[in-house]
């Protein structure tokens, strides 16, 4: 063992300095750091630096790569070996989520209604590690109405009153007191109606005197916000093991309103609403959950697809600064050129825009060239011009 001297950190640096220009910073720290931490012989330290600027130059794109069609391969064939089936998400039997092709189209197609929104809140020092204080957040996020705290609400059709029986039990489940209802209808009551609370009975007099309307304002009662955050309808507390802390886990999303919670981690809390994401931390945080999103799909399923691709998809949808989908209303419609339009959907349409537009193709695509059929595709080595200088041949005799 007295011939194994460990590398050291100039050393390594030295080994790696070459490469400098070639490698990205991020990776040239982490080969000094792991070669450092391993204690290899600078024989040794040699030959994985070697393999790493190998390993990295063949990962490179080639010059004139199609990588829109290799990436649309890349995900499009896997994408079929998924199952059509909704998972509970995260260990949690309460919720379900949408997973798989369903959730996969849904990305891509941008979406804004998202068919299962889900929040995970992560929760700051002095809440993480107290089930007590993770249901206290819990319960101001989770959304009360009237209808959650009510054993019965039911329509008196002759004093024009709607009339509630509060359930005890519930409202110590949700942490709320019979005044914060009555509270809830003051701001609906209007001019003529008025609110008496009579022990656990709440009688609101609605003052109108049309059964239509007050039939209606019945099922407004019912849906009354009495406490928590609009659009969450429930959340549920649960530890996480890797973490070693507790979380709360939302059925439905309302980013803005949680972020601003006291005892919620802002830096650390997410959606699965892309397009919410994007109107609350902008557009590059709309890319990255688009990444996020699409690669949690496919690990789920057990596909292994490079994230280069996604990045690559996630790139297309996000770079104009607003999120377009895949699709004809997306970056496939909103192509510079005619003819690559017209191939994807809606052919005529395009065409007679683009001829009362006086648009020019300029035939810079694959799809274009490919309908055209007399140029070669600029792609690989026929994206490239090659040029020629041929030397001056004299003619024999000539001085």
């Amino acid at each position: 063992m007295s011939g194994r001297r460990p590398v050291t950190e100039e050393e390594a640096r030295a080994l790696v300095e070459p490469y400098a220009n070639v490698l990205p910073k991020s990776l040239v720290e982490e080969v000094v750091r792991k070669v450092v931490e391993n204690k290899l012989t600078l024989e040794e330290a040699r030959r994985v630096v070697d393999r790493v600027v190998l390993s990295y130059m063949k990962s490179l794109v080639d010059p004139g790569e199609a990588v829109g069609m290799v990436a649309a391969q890349s995900i499009g064939e896997p994408s079929t070996q998924m199952t059509l089936r909704t998972f509970h998400f995260a260990g949690v039997r309460e919720l379900n989520v949408t997973l798989g092709l369903p959730r996969l189209i849904e990305i891509v197609d941008a979406r804004k209604t998202v068919s299962t929104p889900i929040m995970e809140v992560y929760l700051e020092e002095g809440y993480k590690n107290s089930r007590e204080k993770a249901l206290e957040v819990a319960r101001k996020l989770e959304l009360t109405t009237i209808e959650n705290v009510s054993r019965s609400i039911t329509v008196d059709y002759i004093e024009y009153a709607i009339i509630i029986e509060l359930d005890p039990e519930m409202l110590e489940n949700r942490g709320v007191k019979p005044r914060d209802v009555v509270k809830a209808l003051n701001r609906i009551k209007g001019k003529k109606g008025s609110v008496e609370l009579n022990g656990l009975t709440v009688i609101f007099r609605t003052g109108l005197e049309d059964a239509i309307k007050l039939r209606r304002t019945y099922e407004r009662v019912r849906n009354l916000r009495v406490k928590g955050v609009k659009g969450i309808r429930r959340a549920i507390v649960r530890y996480d093991e890797e973490l070693g802390e507790y979380k709360i886990i939302t059925e439905g999303s309302n980013l803005a309103a949680a972020l601003s919670m006291e005892g919620v981690d802002y830096r650390r809390t997410i959606s699965n609403n892309i397009h919410e994401i994007a109107e609350v931390l902008g557009i590059e945080a709309a890319r990255a959950a688009i990444i996020r999103e699409m690669m949690n799909v496919l690990e789920e399923q057990g596909l292994d697809v490079d994230v280069r691709h996604i990045m690559l998809v996630a790139d297309a949808m996000t770079f104009t600064g607003r999120i377009r989908q895949v699709g004809r209303h997306g970056v496939a419609g909103e192509k510079p050129s005619v003819l690559a339009r017209a191939a994807f959907e809606v052919t005529v349409k395009h065409l007679v825009d683009a001829a009362v537009r006086g648009e020019v193709d300029e035939l810079k695509g694959v799809v274009e060239n490919v309908i055209v059929g007399s140029r070669t595709v600029p792609l690989g080595t026929g994206i490239v011009k090659l040029m020629m200088l041929y030397p001056k041949i004299e003619a024999e005799g000539s001085e």
